[in-house]
């Protein structure tokens, strides 16, 4: 198979940027098969596939340990598959694995959890933890995006598809709720703005409700308790600038990131823990192996061994171009 690694990323057009943080485009060709482990992050995921459909693999469950030893069981059977031509995905706490046989090609983009009401049709925690086909949520407008993203005959135009298709979605008359409540989205933007590092109490206190009514609300709207959501934030930042540095190092220029947590070419992982808000090394890697069901230097060595890492996947920051609130 001829090889082609095409990929490309930009802003929606400007109305849309208070809902999606971005655009990314993806075709591959002539790739070794491979699995790719796609992480909790802040942002709900919409894909509409272009050629190949898009691969899940469901988690097999960790057997818990025994005391005294038993005989080793029997190996478990592989990984449930399910394919989708498109796919909404919800804010989620566990890995998502991604299989392909060689080849794959599609339109991605990163949906902010308080602009989910104005382009799906229902609030961010409805979705949450759960994987869809799109046209379950958008019925015929998702039918209709897929076949216009396929027939277009490249990327310039797969992004005008986009901006026309969702703009109509944004301005429809759907008869929904498009409003979330001030003190959700102040709630969120504190956990955004400080890595995940704000204590409910401290929420609660700023926006004028009880720890228990912000909870519920919190959680019905945008899918995770505001507990769970500061630890996707700051697992997303940690992430982020592992693998930034990482890339740096392999290019041979230990480069920084952006994100503010400000890694060195000697990056540790007690710098990063410190660096990103974690108590210490071992609670970092706690929260990895809570949360990406590996080891941070085991997911570096299993992401940087694959052609696609970095690329694309539900693992893309969410800190795209455009304003962060809503209208």
């Amino acid at each position: 198979m001829e090889q082609v690694d095409e990929h490309v990323r930009i802003a929606p057009a400007a109305a849309l940027r208070p809902y999606v943080a971005w655009y990314s485009g993806y075709r591959q060709r002539g790739l070794p098969p491979s699995t790719h482990r796609g992480l909790p992050s802040p942002a709900l995921t919409l894909i509409f596939t272009l050629d190949e459909p898009l691969v899940l693999l469901t988690p097999t469950t960790p057997a818990t340990p025994r005391t005294p030893p038993e005989p080793s069981p029997p190996p478990e059977p592989a990984a449930p598959a399910r394919s989708f031509g498109s796919l909404v995905a919800g804010l989620h706490t566990t890995p998502a694995l991604i299989s392909h046989r060689g080849a794959q090609s599609g339109v991605q983009l990163a949906l902010r959890p308080l602009g989910a009401r104005a382009l799906l049709g229902l609030p961010a925690g409805a979705l949450a933890s759960h994987d869809l086909p799109a046209e379950e949520v958008l019925g015929s407008a998702g039918r209709r995006l897929s076949g216009r993203l396929r027939e277009a005959p490249g990327w310039p135009e797969r992004f005008a598809v986009l901006d026309a298709e969702l703009t109509g979605l944004a301005w429809s008359d759907r008869r929904i709720d498009r409003e979330v409540r001030p003190e959700i989205r102040r709630a969120w933007s504190l956990l955004r703005h400080h890595g995940g590092g704000v204590a409910v109490s401290a929420l609660a206190a700023e926006v004028g409700w009880s720890t228990r009514h912000l909870g519920s609300r919190f959680q019905a709207e945008i899918g995770l308790s505001p507990k769970a959501a500061g630890r996707v934030i700051r697992f997303d930042r940690a992430r982020r600038v592992l693998a930034g540095w990482a890339a740096g190092q392999a290019a041979g220029r230990g480069a920084r990131s952006g994100s503010g947590c400000g890694p060195r070419p000697s990056l540790t992982l007690a710098d990063l823990a410190a660096a990103c808000g974690y108590f210490d090394q071992a609670h970092l890697a706690r929260e990895f192996r809570a949360l990406a069901g590996c080891t941070p230097s085991g997911w570096l060595a299993e992401e940087f061994r694959n052609v696609q890492a970095g690329s694309y996947g539900y693992d893309e920051v969410l800190d795209g171009p455009g304003s962060t609130t809503p209208r």
